[in-house]
Order: C-alpha cells, then structure tokens, then sequence
C-alpha cells in the first residue's frame, strides 16, 4: 500500500467518523448527556470507546450513502424505461 493510498484511507475514515458523530448529535444530543455520564462510572470504557467508533463509522456511512448518492436524471430513467419496452415489445 502507498503512502498516498494510506493517507487517502484515513481522510476517509475520518470523514465517516465526522459525519456519524454530527448525526448521532443532531439526533440524540439529550441522550447523549445521559449516556456519557454512564460511561464514565464503568469500568470497560476502553471497549466502550472501540465499540462506540466502529458504531460512528457505520452510522456516518450511512450518512454519506443517504445524502451524499445523487439519484438517475429523470430523463434518463425514462430512457432507460422506453428500451426495456422497446426490447420487450420486439420479441
């Protein structure tokens, strides 16, 4: 692996981390508080801690796949409609 592949790797691991942090803050800020107050009583916060980031990135890459995809054109899925008729009709 590359330098530049690495690097590329942790600037996207960075941005899922980033953006499941903004969501999980948007969505559960009064949570959170509570939570965190929890946290800090146990024990296990390590595993907590390991846990809670591979959660982060799975939830910011949720995030990015559900605003950051832009949808077909609706022309072109119109296009796309018209073959499969044309190629159906045809047979």
């Amino acid at each position: 692996m590359t330098r530049e592949t690495g690097r590329r790797g942790l600037d996207e691991q960075a941005v899922l981390l980033a953006a499941g942090l903004a969501d999980l803050a948007v969505s559960t800020l009064g949570t959170a508080v509570g939570t965190v107050r929890g946290l800090l009583r146990r024990s296990d916060t390590g595993a907590l801690a390991a846990e809670a980031e591979h959660d982060l990135t799975a939830r910011g890459r949720l995030v990015l796949d559900r605003y950051a995809t832009v949808p077909p054109a609706h022309l072109e899925i119109l296009a796309r409609h018209a073959l499969v008729r044309r190629t159906v009709g045809d047979d």
